[in-house]
């Protein structure tokens, strides 16, 4: 287990804890380093991710110390887009539960899942501009896809901060709970998606996550797969059987 990341496992879920409180959980390079661990994990053994930071802060954004000290080398590599790319494509569904601070590399790690929740006192935006940078690790391009062009380029471009009911209001997180609950609520969307055929869900993310061109023709090799599976035979059997009790 990391120092800077800890980890609860279940059999059908992780629950991820950015855990740098003194720094309210800035992703430094250590952070990275262990989001790739984890995802290396999740990608051998596909399970729910569940995303959070410790301290009631998710992450207030990248490491400035070490930022300050990044050159075109390191822009080019794209050390904090790479581990979000692939928390993106991770074979199962992450939830990120935001509260506190999500800022410039955490906002655009909680953009980076598939379901956000949040609390009211949560703050999340894109500062980059303000530090002599841009948000380079997923903002410009899956902003616009969560929130529209025209909000996601008032984000980018004004540095706006906005909190939970703005974030709500904007489609930026789906609910909001206070924050005695948010992890309560996470696993209850958790649960929800364990009820479901892990495959079927795994599909359905990969249909979602596919270019506009490989569609519809995913949607049939997908779902081609399913129609031969023995989990869908059982699902729609048991489903027959109730109806007709």
């Amino acid at each position: 287990m990391s120092d800077v990341l800890r980890l609860d496992r279940a059999d059908d879920r992780v629950v991820a804890t950015l855990d740098r409180p003194e720094v309210r959980n800035a992703i430094d390079q250590a952070t990275v380093d262990a989001l790739h661990a984890l995802c290396g994990e999740l990608e051998t053994r596909p399970r729910i991710l569940i995303l959070r930071g410790a301290g009631g802060v998710f992450a207030s954004g990248a490491d400035i110390a070490q930022l300050r000290e990044r050159r075109a080398v390191d822009a080019r590599r794209g050390i904090n887009s790479e581990a979000f790319r692939r928390i993106r494509r991770l074979p199962m569904p992450v939830i990120a539960a935001i509260d506190g601070y999500a800022l410039g590399g955490g906002a655009e790690l909680a953009y980076a899942a598939d379901i956000r929740i949040g609390t009211p006192g949560m703050r999340i935006g894109n500062p980059e501009t303000g530090l002599g940078i841009i948000a380079a690790a997923g903002a410009t391009w899956r902003l616009p896809a969560i929130v529209g062009e025209a909000r996601a380029s008032e984000l980018l471009l004004t540095g706006r901060i906005l909190d939970g009911a703005e974030a709500l209001a904007w489609g930026l997180v789906s609910s909001l709970h206070e924050p005695d609950e948010l992890v309560g609520a996470a696993h209850a969307v958790a649960d929800r998606i364990a009820r479901h055929d892990p495959l079927a869900t795994r599909h359905t993310k990969s249909a979602l996550l596919a270019p506009a061109d490989a569609h519809p023709a995913i949607e049939a090799d997908l779902q081609a797969e399913l129609f031969e599976s023995p989990e869908k035979e059982r699902r729609m059997t048991a489903f027959l059987e109730r109806k007709h009790r």
